[in-house]
């Protein structure tokens, strides 16, 4: 990107002013070397975005943004209903919910390291994992519907997981308002066999070390210690979500003249909040959300599973499950007075500061766990929201490290033998269905994980905690 075109207001924000049909103006949390390797289409879409009826604020990008469909991945946008304001498939994306969670534990590398192998076996059979994935558990209607309209606390009722489990969750578990009967026949059809199945992509599940811990005091609060063992699941809500986002898309592009939308681009397609098709999609896109965190409850309980069998005395409590893909009715201060807003995130995490009151009773003081996968074989951290980031970005940070190449590319550069034998000759032992999968992720093809989260510190965006590096990694 070339930095005549941005306005820098601090070492880590940058502003795109208002030109054209933009609203409001557009606003980058990066550093300059990450600006710079941004592609000029994340501009040109957090512009786009910008345009949009409703929109307050500005149209945010966060450190670890590269373009995606519509929206910037790594974009975040609010807008006010009473205002006109838009909710966008494309400003969600196609895997609803997709998120983090991570699992403490009570080991050490000493414990994990004699049974590494059959553990990493274990776990490979155990989790289901590849395009098109399914497990155990199929889903009848009445079923399925239960799963939409409850997520995580409808797994847990069944015995997947404990009540201890809601609370560490965002929404407790649970995305009210959830409509499943706005999801589709075919959208359901795809998920009937997926619950508890990691799918593809970059989603993994990886046991972990924490190397490194940059806060103390926040750590203890979270339960992180150097040398601990955790376990990190990255997934989202698998063929339904992905349904969702294509039907709507569709239905969104199709009736935008009707609701007097002119799109910069088709791909931002949209309907108004206080619309018939915005209250479709709304209740469509909460029964993903909760179709993700059910999955994400089931995965921990297999996983609960395997390291019972394998090491009877672990423990494997919930530190925190956030998620990355969604659009979710908040209040913001913005422009001097509370507003209620629907905020977009979409390849971006919730990053509440200390004192709020939708933070879990024990981690309140310390801040929300903003949960960072790095790609596969690098390393990941845990992040704490701060009470700047509030009035910086709707309370948002960055999600990952970001894709610095596309998966095509990846794939004339590595092979993924290649790629699982350089990690095994570091120590990360990795499991998967799919060389091709392997190469497409490899560690590469990622921006530095490292520069995306001292960018988003710096910005105040979030705090950093801990540092954590993959000793398994479980790979779809």
């Amino acid at each position: 990107m070339e930095l005549t075109k941005l306005t820098r207001r601090g070492p880590c924000e940058w502003e795109l002013p208002r030109h054209g049909n933009m609203r409001v103006p557009a606003v980058v949390y990066a550093s300059e070397a990450l600006v710079r390797d941004m592609d000029d289409k994340v501009f040109e879409q957090a512009a786009n975005v910008a345009t949009l009826p409703g929109i307050v604020g500005a149209s945010y990008v966060m450190p670890d943004a590269h373009w995606g469909y519509g929206f910037p991945i790594g974009g975040v946008a609010a807008f006010d209903p009473d205002e006109g304001g838009v909710v966008s498939a494309g400003g969600v994306g196609f895997d609803i919910s997709c998120g983090v969670r991570c699992l403490l534990t009570n080991l050490r590398r000493a414990d994990i390291d004699p049974v590494r192998k059959v553990l990493a076996e274990a776990l490979f059979s155990r989790i289901p994992a590849g395009v098109g994935s399914t497990g155990a558990i199929r889903l009848d209607g009445a079923q399925m519907d239960a799963m939409l309209a409850g997520g995580a606390k409808w797994a847990v009722q069944r015995g997947w997981g404990t009540s201890d489990d809601l609370e560490r969750i965002e929404e407790r578990g649970q995305m009210l308002h959830a409509k499943p009967g706005c999801v589709s026949d075919q959208a359901k059809k795809r998920q009937r066999d997926e619950c508890g199945t990691l799918g593809s992509g970059n989603h993994y599940l990886e046991v972990q070390e924490v190397t490194a811990v940059h806060d103390a005091s926040i750590a203890a609060a979270y339960g992180l210690e150097h040398g601990g063992i955790v376990v990190m699941i990255h997934c989202g809500s698998r063929g339904l979500g992905h349904q969702i986002g294509t039907e709507f898309l569709r239905r969104m592009a199709q009736q935008a003249p009707a609701h007097g939308l002119v799109l910069p681009d088709r791909e931002l397609a949209c309907a108004p909040i206080r619309s018939e098709l915005g209250a479709e999609y709304l209740g469509a896109m909460r029964a993903g959300i909760n179709c993700a965190l059910a999955n994400r409850q089931i995965l921990t309980h297999l996983v609960r599973e395997v390291f019972a069998d394998l090491l009877p005395a672990a423990r494997l409590p919930l530190l925190y499950d956030v998620s990355h893909n969604t659009c979710k009715l908040e209040q913001h201060r913005v422009g001097g007075r509370m507003r209620e807003l629907y905020v977009h995130r979409k390849g971006a995490t919730r990053a509440l500061g200390p004192g709020h009151p939708d933070i879990p009773a024990p981690l309140r003081a310390a801040g929300q766990p903003v949960l960072i996968g790095g790609s596969m074989g690098t390393g990941s951290y845990v992040l704490a929201g701060t009470g700047s980031s509030e009035s910086m970005a709707l309370s948002s940070a960055c999600h990952g490290a970001g894709r610095a190449m596309s998966r095509s590319q990846a794939l004339k550069r590595w092979h993924g033998r290649q790629v699982v034998d350089e990690l095994a000759a570091r120590g990360i032992l990795i499991r998967s269905p799919s060389p091709r999968g392997v190469a497409e992720e490899a560690p590469g093809a990622y921006k530095d994980v490292g520069a995306v989260v001292d960018a988003a510190e710096a910005a105040g965006l979030a705090k950093k905690v801990a540092r954590l590096e993959p000793l398994i990694c479980i790979k779809g």
